[in-house]
């Protein structure tokens, strides 16, 4: 199964299992990741919900070869970019989180990183753009001018380098992610059901017209990208493991 879920008490760990294809986001993943998070919010027992990866990888984001499949009606991409959530979801990483892997940290509440876990937004040295959530949710989440230079050159940042800024909150021994994200997991468990729930909603309101005007940026760059020859190149230069040839390189 590409997802696997496994209630630890009142948390749900949900896992991207896709090894041979570094967690990479197909159309069985986003329904998978859909159905698990709606039953994380469907349940009153569940209080938190934590989502990894395996142990060498989070997630590579979208599969080039098959696609992610279509966004779902509660959740959007990948059944997670666009949900509007009751209950807390914590990103435990190990390994690379890239493209729509990172884009899926920042759709999680809070951030629990291995040392060794590197962070990144490749998708402009495909030809494309970040379209789940990572032009708003970077900028929002990091200092304005790190979010940018990911965007505009594809360079990774460390985990080490994402805590120090902030966008991390545990950095973890390698190995160790899911285990602290447990940990917070449970601290969260700690406080009153209602309260928690009623300030995720209230902080997620505060922002929920920055998103609609976000989400409308997004996919006007998107078809901006996608209408160039560029976008084409870039994945068939990248499946072929060679340097692109850009149109106006």
């Amino acid at each position: 199964m590409a997802v696997t879920t496994e209630r630890q008490g009142q948390v749900l760990v949900i896992r991207m299992d896709r090894p041979a294809r570094r967690n990479a986001v197909d159309a069985t993943m986003t329904a998978g990741l859909d159905t698990a998070l709606n039953a994380l919010d469907d349940d009153p027992e569940l209080r938190v919900g934590v989502l990894t990866g395996t142990s060498e990888v989070f997630s590579a984001g979208t599969d080039l070869v098959h696609g992610a499949g279509p966004a779902t009606s509660r959740g959007g991409e990948y059944g997670v970019a666009r949900r509007r959530r009751r209950t807390p979801l914590v990103a435990a990483v190990e390994g690379p989180a890239l493209g729509g892997g990172f884009e899926l940290l920042l759709a999680c509440d809070l951030v629990v990183a291995s040392r060794t876990a590197l962070l990144g937004l490749p998708e402009v040295r495909l030809g494309l753009v970040a379209n789940c959530g990572g032009l708003f949710r970077g900028p929002r989440q990091l200092p304005l001018n790190v979010a940018r230079q990911m965007l505009l050159t594809g360079e990774p940042l460390s985990a080490e380098r994402a805590w120090s800024l902030g966008l991390v909150n545990v950095l973890s021994e390698p190995g160790e992610a899911l285990r602290d994200a447990l940990v917070l997991a449970d601290r969260i468990c700690a406080g009153s059901p209602a309260a928690v729930s009623a300030s995720l909603e209230a902080v997620d309101a505060c922002f929920a017209q920055a998103d609609a005007d976000g989400w409308r940026a997004t996919e006007s760059a998107w078809a901006q990208a996608t209408s160039s020859v560029d976008s084409t190149e870039g994945v068939k230069a990248f499946l072929a493991r060679r340097a692109p040839r850009w149109s106006r390189s």
